[in-house]
């Protein structure tokens, strides 16, 4: 089988960059064996070693290093040329990686990928539910979707859309609330138990007289905002979880708004990016879909649509 020598030197790039053949094979979706023959080839056609390599260690002769910096640039200048070209005009295309947090993975999202496949079917979305910080330049990650505060909690150097306001409200299960009482107020939370994300240990809440960190004693951790719901569900604490958990089947009769007379600091969902010149037509086509798709989605208020439980209903 014959070796293309473009294809040779991008994944030479990869090595270099991973700093490992096996992590750019997985990266590129090749072989161990492939990622080798790519490097051979690359050193074959040079005529000279560019990679010193034992079972342990990587590292680039000099050679390699003149040869890294130039294909790296070549290889940018290319991608750059070739992303001017499709913004002239053209269909979107190629593969579109995409993370998001794991309850985002529910049918509303689904429904806006069928619909945004329908306008674009030659992308292929390849999406991620994961709740961790993805790099994505180093993971190879074309979008993410992201809860924060305000854009100065994300990452530098990155573009960040914000695409709407992001709703959680404090729950618990019926029986979780039947067995420990209703709390009304921020205050009565020191004697309830609490399933948290990740390190939280407090909640914050926003009134007329401003914002306040209530601390709150955290029984269970979960990594998964997902887990988090099913596990306040199993009646083992209260947390704050998104608007959409409301309306899904799982949860629907189960979790319960509690303190509604108070809200949880607003955080905004926002469409992050790698910043460059020209941005493909499949990131750009894809953010201009959701931002469009979003002000058109009117999220459920379990404040509003859900009545206080009555403890006899949950016996």
């Amino acid at each position: 089988m014959s070796v293309d020598t473009l294809t040779s030197i991008k994944v030479f790039r990869t090595v270099v960059e991973l700093g490992s053949f096996v992590a750019a094979a997985e990266r590129l979706d090749l072989s161990n064996a492939m990622v080798s023959r790519h490097v051979m080839h690359v050193e074959q056609r040079v005529g000279v070693r560019l990679l010193n390599r034992n079972s342990r260690t990587l590292s680039l002769t000099e050679a390699g290093r003149l040869y890294f910096e130039r294909c790296k640039t070549i290889l940018d200048d290319l991608e750059t040329t070739e992303l001017e070209l499709g913004s002239f005009g053209g269909a979107p295309r190629g593969t579109l990686r995409v993370t998001a947090p794991t309850w985002a993975a529910g049918q509303r999202w689904a429904d806006l990928l069928a619909e945004y496949r329908s306008r674009c079917p030659e992308v292929v979305v390849d999406m991620s539910f994961e709740d961790r910080i993805v790099d994505l330049v180093e993971e190879g990650y074309d979008l993410a979707l992201r809860a924060a505060r305000s854009p100065d909690a994300l990452p530098p150097g990155l573009i960040a859309r914000p695409v709407r306001p992001a709703n959680f409200y404090l729950a618990g299960s019926r029986d979780y609330l039947k067995r420990k009482g209703t709390p009304k107020s921020p205050e009565d939370l020191a004697h309830h138990d609490f399933v948290a994300v990740g390190n939280m240990s407090s909640l914050s809440f926003v009134s007329e007289s401003g914002r306040s960190e209530v601390p709150i004693r955290v029984v269970l951790r979960y990594r998964s905002i997902g887990g988090v719901a099913n596990a306040v569900a199993a009646g083992i604490g209260l947390a704050p979880v998104p608007a959409l958990m409301f309306e899904d089947p799982h949860f629907r009769d189960v979790l319960v708004p509690v303190v509604t007379g108070h809200s949880l600091a607003e955080v905004t969902m926002y469409l992050v990016y790698l910043s460059r010149k020209y941005v493909p037509l499949k990131i750009r086509t894809f953010v201009d879909f959701i931002i469009e798709s979003a002000s058109r989605i009117r999220l459920p208020n379990p404040n509003v649509a859900v009545t206080p439980p009555s403890l006899k209903r949950a016996s």
